[in-house]
């Protein structure tokens, strides 16, 4: 590079970036070129590859109890009554009922705590 060139390198690299985009807005302007196309195929690319949509990820799960053995009943009784807090009449209902919803709107690690103590019970639940 000529000094020149090594100069303006030196002079451009102690602008702040609110500085640069100003720069970047007079070049374009003084000389009437667009420097996004100087990017050439890399603009191309980054069009071709389409919009990106944010994903976002679930904070509240629903918790099913999807079957329940007959021979693990008593088991997962326990384990319904001590997620729920229900009297042992209503999660005896709960649990005969299946599938049925044990618990709405739980938190990831409370609902992934609760599926995995009703599967080593015997049962089988899901996240929803």
């Amino acid at each position: 590079m000529s000094e020149k060139i090594t100069q303006i390198v030196e002079e451009l690299k102690t602008l702040t970036l609110l500085e640069a985009s100003e720069l970047v807005a007079q070049i374009e302007e003084t000389f009437g070129v667009d420097a996004s196309a100087a990017a050439g195929g890399a603009v191309v690319m980054a069009a071709a590859a389409g919009p990106v949509e944010e994903v976002e990820e679930k904070t509240e799960f629903d918790l099913m109890l999807d079957e329940v053995p007959a021979d693990k009943k008593i088991a997962v009784l326990k384990v319904v009554r001590s997620i729920t807090g229900l009297g042992l009449k209503e999660a005896k209902e709960l649990v005969e009922a299946a599938p049925k919803l044990v618990q709405e709107g739980i938190a990831k690690d409370a609902a992934e705590e609760a599926q995995k103590q009703i599967s080593d019970a015997g049962g089988k639940a899901s996240l929803k």
